[in-house]
C-alpha cells in the first residue's frame, strides 16, 4: 500500500485529502481499481474520526483504492467552501488516474450525515451554472456514484439544523440559500446514481432525509437503492462495538448495520462485471 498526503487549498480553505493506494499486483484484471473518496460527518463542524480512515481502509482491504478528504469547517469556512475542496479532490484523483491505477470512470464518494451532505451537493451541483465560476470542469469532477450513509439531505422540515446553519454561517436565514442547500429540491437526471442507508432510530438526522431523497431520485429517473435499518441511532460508521463507543447508542455493535458494506461493494460491482454481464447473468 502507498499512502499519499496532500493539502487541497481553495479560496477560504484548506482540506486534507490522504490517500490509500492499493499495490499493483501486475494482473491485468487489477491494473485499475475503483477509487472510494471517503467524506466523515461532524455538522459541518468538524470531520468524525470514526467516519475517516476505518472506513477507508475497509474499502482497501475489498480491492479498492480509497481515500479520505477532511474538508474545512465552521466557523472558518461556510458554503461552498468545503464543495470546492471536494470537487478539487476528485479533479486531482481523475487528473493522476494513470499515475495511481485509478479506473477514471469509477469514482465514487462515500459520505456520512454531514459528509453526506457534502458528497451529495458535488453529485447534484457538478454541472450547475451557479458554480461553474467556482468549480473545476464539469467533466474533471462528476463523481461515478454516491454512497450517502445516514445523509443530511433537507434543509426542510426533518432538517438537522446544526449542520445547516454551520453550513451557511451568517446566512443561514436566507431563503435563497436554503432553498439551494435542501439537496431534495436540486436533484436531476445527472445526478449518479445513489446507494443510500439510514436508520429508523435515528434521533439527530431522521430517516426521512433519505427517503426524501430517494423519492427525488425515482421521480428524476436516478438508480437508486436505500437500505433503512431498524435498530440503531445516528453516527454508526461500520456498525462495530469500536466504532460505535462514543455514540448515543453505547458501546453495542450491530451486526445488522455491518452489512452495509458488503451491500455497497455489491453495489459498486468491484469484481468487474459490466451491467450488460449482470443482466446475462440474470436472464434478462
Amino acid at each position: 500500500m502507498k499512502t499519499i498526503e496532500t493539502a487541497v487549498r481553495v479560496p477560504g480553505g484548506e482540506g486534507k485529502l490522504t490517500l490509500y493506494l492499493r499495490d499493483n499486483l501486475d494482473m491485468e484484471r487489477y491494473a485499475v481499481r475503483p477509487m472510494v473518496l471517503v467524506i466523515p460527518g461532524g455538522a459541518y463542524a468538524f470531520c468524525s474520526d470514526r467516519e475517516a480512515d476505518p472506513v477507508a481502509l475497509s474499502f482497501l482491504a475489498q480491492g479498492c483504492h480509497a481515500a479520505v478528504l477532511r474538508y474545512s469547517c465552521a466557523p472558518d469556512a461556510v458554503f461552498p467552501t468545503a464543495l470546492q475542496e471536494l470537487a478539487e479532490s476528485v479533479a486531482l484523483i481523475r487528473e493522476n488516474a494513470k499515475a495511481w491505477h485509478v479506473d477514471p470512470g469509477r469514482i465514487y464518494l462515500c459520505g456520512f450525515s454531514a459528509g453526506g451532505h457534502l458528497a451529495l451537493s458535488l453529485g447534484v451541483f457538478w454541472n450547475n451554472e451557479k458554480f461553474r465560476e467556482v468549480l473545476p470542469p464539469a467533466e474533471k469532477i462528476r463523481p461515478n456514484g454516491l454512497i450517502l450513509a445516514y445523509p443530511v439531505v433537507t434543509s426542510g422540515t426533518f432538517a438537522h439544523r446544526g449542520s445547516i446553519e454551520n453550513l451557511l454561517g451568517k446566512d443561514r436565514e436566507k431563503e435563497e440559500l436554503l432553498t439551494l442547500v435542501s439537496l431534495e429540491k436540486q436533484v436531476s437526471a445527472d445526478v449518479p446514481p445513489c446507494f443510500l442507508w439510514t436508520t429508523d432510530g435515528d434521533r439527530d438526522v431522521p430517516a426521512e432525509n433519505s427517503l426524501l431523497l430517494a423519492l427525488s431520485l425515482r421521480a428524476n429517473g436516478v438508480p437508486v437503492e436505500l437500505h433503512m435499518f431498524r435498530r440503531g441511532g445516528h453516527g454508526l460508521s461500520l456498525g462495530t462495538k469500536e466504532m460505535n463507543e462514543k455514540t448515543e447508542t453505547g458501546d453495542v455493535a450491530f451486526p445488522e448495520i455491518q452489512a452495509w458494506l458488503p451491500l455497497a461493494l455489491t453495489w459498486l460491482n468491484v469484481d468487474g462485471k459490466t451491467k450488460e454481464e449482470d443482466r446475462d447473468h440474470q436472464g434478462l
